[in-house]
Order: C-alpha cells, then sequence, then structure tokens
C-alpha cells in the first residue's frame, strides 16, 4: 500500500529520478509534506557513498530499480510519468533527454506534469556541461565571498547555501508554483529549470540592495551582518566553546552588555572607529566563564544570545526538545519535517527507501503490473 500521509501534498504523485545531493533532498522535501514520492534508483546505486539505509534523504520515499539504459526502461519510467505530477532529475543537460525520458518524452506522455530540473549550472550557459559542486556554484555568485573573516580565505558553509537553499528549496518552490498552474483551467505542464547558480544569487537579494544604498561594504567582515559588527558573532569562552551574539537593536544591546558586565566600559556601539575596541571587550569577558555559565547568565533575557552547539548536542536543547525539531525514527534522531501546518501535520512515517524494495507495491497502487514482471527476467 502507498505510505500514507496526513501532510498537504497527499495524493501527489512524484517520480524522483535518482541522484545525490539536491535533488533527493527535495523529494524528501515534498515526501515529508505528504506526496507519495517513487524514487526510480538505477541498479548498482547512485553514486553516493552512503549505506542506502542511512540516507536520510531517501525517508518517506518508496522505491523501484529501472535501468534507463535498458532497452524496456525508458518505458517503464514513462509509464510511472503518466501517473505522475511531478518529475525530479538533476542530470546534465541533455542526458535525460539521450536516456529517453527527458520533456520531451515525459510531456508527450502527460501533458499536466512538472518536470523539475535540478542542475548547479542551469541547462544553459557557457558552464552548462562543465562538472560542478557546491563551492565552485557559491563561488561564482559571490555568496562564498561574503562568508568568512576578512584576514582569511572564504569559509566553506558545508553544502547547505548551494546544494539545499540555493537549489533544492527553489526547486520545490519552483515546483508547487507550477503544479498550481498545472490544476488551473487552461493550465497545463511544464519545465521548471532550478539552477544552484540562480538560486544562491537570489538568496542575497537583500544584499545586493544593501549594496547599491551604500550600506553594505564588498568585502568580508565588514559588515552588519557578517562579522564585521562586533555586537553580531560568535565568541570563544572559557572552554574552548562559543556563543553567538545577535544584539543588533540598541534596546537588545543594552540588555547585552548589562548581562556580559561590560556596561560601563564598553565604547559606544555607533564609534564605529572604536569598533576593533569593543569587540576585544566583550571577547575577553567571554572567556572568563564556560558556555555552560554564559548559557545560564542570558536564559530568560532579550539580549539575544544563544551557545553554538554542535549537531549532537542539539536535539537536547530545552527549546528544540519542546517543539519536537527533531525525532526519532527507526533509532535514527533527524530533523522533523518542516515547516508546520495545523490541519495536515507531514511526520517521518518511513525510514529511507532501500533500492528496488517497493517494486511490487508501487506497481500495485499505480495500476502497473508491468513493473513486476521485468523483475522476473532480472532486469529490474
Amino acid at each position: 500500500m502507498a505510505v500514507a500521509g496526513n501532510g498537504p501534498l497527499t495524493g501527489v504523485r512524484v517520480v524522483e529520478l535518482a541522484g545525490i545531493g539536491p535533488g533527493p533532498f527535495a523529494a524528501m522535501l515534498l515526501a515529508d509534506l505528504g506526496a507519495d514520492v517513487v524514487r526510480v534508483d538505477r541498479p548498482g546505486g547512485a553514486g553516493l557513498a552512503i549505506d542506502p539505509a542511512s540516507d536520510l534523504t531517501n525517508r518517506n520515499k518508496r522505491s523501484v530499480l529501472i535501468d534507463l539504459k535498458a532497452d524496456d526502461g525508458p518505458e517503464q519510467a514513462l509509464a510511472l510519468v503518466e501517473r505522475a505530477d511531478i518529475l525530479i532529475e538533476g542530470y546534465r543537460p541533455g542526458v535525460a533527454e539521450r536516456l529517453g525520458v527527458g520533456p520531451g518524452e515525459c510531456l508527450a506522455r502527460n501533458p499536466r506534469l512538472v518536470y523539475g530540473r535540478m542542475t548547479g549550472w542551469g541547462q544553459e550557459g557557457p558552464l552548462g556541461q562543465r562538472a560542478g559542486h557546491d563551492i565552485a556554484y557559491i563561488a561564482i555568485t559571490g555568496t562564498l565571498g561574503m562568508i568568512g573573516k576578512p584576514d582569511e580565505p572564504p569559509a566553506v558553509p558545508a553544502n547547505l547555501v548551494g546544494d539545499y537553499a540555493g537549489g533544492s528549496l527553489y526547486l520545490v518552490v519552483g515546483v508547487l508554483a507550477a503544479l498550481q498552474h498545472a490544476r488551473t483551467e487552461g493550465g497545463g505542464g511544464q519545465v521548471v529549470d532550478a539552477a544552484i547558480v540562480d538560486g544562491s544569487a537570489h538568496l542575497a537579494t537583500m544584499i545586493h540592495g544593501m549594496m547599491a544604498a551604500g550600506g553594505w561594504q564588498d568585502r568580508r567582515g565588514a559588515n552588519l551582518l557578517d562579522g564585521g559588527c562586533p555586537f553580531y558573532g560568535t565568541y570563544e569562552t572559557a572552554d574552548g566553546e562559543y556563543m553567538a551574539v545577535g544584539a543588533l537593536e540598541q534596546q537588545f544591546y543594552n540588555e547585552f552588555v548589562e548581562l556580559l558586565g561590560i556596561k560601563d566600559e564598553a565604547p559606544a556601539r555607533k564609534d564605529f572607529d572604536r569598533w576593533d575596541e569593543l569587540r576585544a571587550a566583550v571577547a575577553a569577558r567571554f572567556r572568563t566563564r564556560t558556555r555552560a555559565e554564559w548559557t545560564a547568565v542570558f536564559e530568560g533575557s532579550d539580549a539575544c544570545v544563544a551557545p553554538v552547539l554542535s549537531l549532537r548536542e542539539a536535539p537536547a536543547h530545552p527549546h528544540l526538545a519542546a517543539r519536537g525539531t527533531f525525532v526519532d525514527h527507526g533509532g535514527v534522531t533527524q530533523p522533523a519535517p518542516a515547516p508546520r501546518f495545523s490541519a495536515t501535520p507531514g511526520s517521518v512515517r518511513t525510514g529511507p527507501a532501500m533500492p528496488g524494495a517497493d517494486t511490487a507495491a508501487v506497481a500495485r497502487d499505480w495500476d502497473l503490473p508491468g513493473l513486476v514482471e521485468p523483475a522476473k527476467e532480472g532486469t529490474l
């Protein structure tokens, strides 16, 4: 039977052509929100060196095995597409077409299909056929160059800014917007070209506006929100841990310096020429106590100060625990679906889909008996 959900996308069918990175994460988001996501895995795996049982981006999905290079592979995939609302693929431009599952073939079989394409460089442009990863995509958009200290190389923000923020989230917004269009009177299917370079550039829209207005310098560590401001940054504590400070507004800053204990000695916050002196005073004071001690000092205040926690520590934070920001499923602690819905909440319903494990169930639920037959012949 289908992986029953109660999310707002319950009833939406998604075909995901297996890949790595932002495509699977986008499909996970749709699955978390209740969509019936069927991942088309290839024999031999998708190329990511991780045990499929631990790949949380495949939770809430189902998997079938189809060899798109086999003679009957494209037809099996197109049979799924014919019954789907959304397709997600993350190949280099032209690969899906060569495999026989490009937009032309898919939309011919299902004119109301939303065909979501996830790439780093986009479907067009001089770099379209080049290999790449998150770090290169955010590098050329100016986003990477914004992050880090002015006297050090740019800091690498894992693959969160490019792959997932500039990639997956924009793909999800795009396919859901296109799905709305497809379901309106006179609407139809279309292709959504989600490029990480486009999304990553778009994330910095506010910064471009500030720069145009003269309120942002085009260099690292020199601005209000990039670590250049002494009351918006991180500080080491006595035990080698860190506290994060975001006391931007005057009333929050007043509470911050009072609780920190430097109210009478700190230079005026608007005296930019003395910001280095203010930073030194804040840093020296934070080094006098441990992270736990400072956490207790700022607990319940509006000073906008928080402890910097590790991935393993975060689930135990009282606020996150109270909200259920993390959940345990199958013995694995993981982020809960987000955002939240009052009438149609999402949930973690199943663990990571194992390649090919759901072929029979999908064949039954999507009325595709042909999916089962190739398995008997060894092609699935």
